[in-house]
């Protein structure tokens, strides 16, 4: 772990996000929506590495907010899969909890470096 707790929890997520692509095709035949959310899932923890590794304050917060943009994305998928039954809603809550408290706490950084 590095004790950064928003590198840590978008590494998890993303490790999460692999497990239920994985589940998605094998199990449900699932290639197109899976898809996205495989891309948008695993883009989160990307951009947070690149945010806190960025050259100025001004690129740490434009990737962070990138990540948000993913997460949010990410949200929707997951809400997309659950009103199609691609998801039943008890199978998909503890991925999407994860999601929202990620969004939250991306949320709550961008908003500290505005000076909010």
């Amino acid at each position: 772990m590095s004790e950064n707790i928003i590198v840590d929890k978008s590494f998890g997520f993303a490790i999460e996000i692999v497990s239920l692509y994985n589940h998605l095709i094998k199990d449900k035949k699932e290639y197109v929506l899976s898809k996205q959310l495989l891309r948008s899932g695993t883009s989160i923890g990307a951009n947070v590495r690149e945010g806190i590794n960025g050259v100025s304050r001004a690129d740490f917060k434009n990737k962070l907010a990138i990540a948000l943009k993913e997460a949010k994305e990410s949200e929707y998928w997951i809400e997309l899969m659950i009103a199609t039954d691609i998801l039943k809603e008890d199978e998909a809550k503890p991925i999407k909890n994860d999601c929202i408290e990620l969004c939250r706490i991306l949320s709550k950084i961008i908003k500290t470096c505005n000076g909010n």
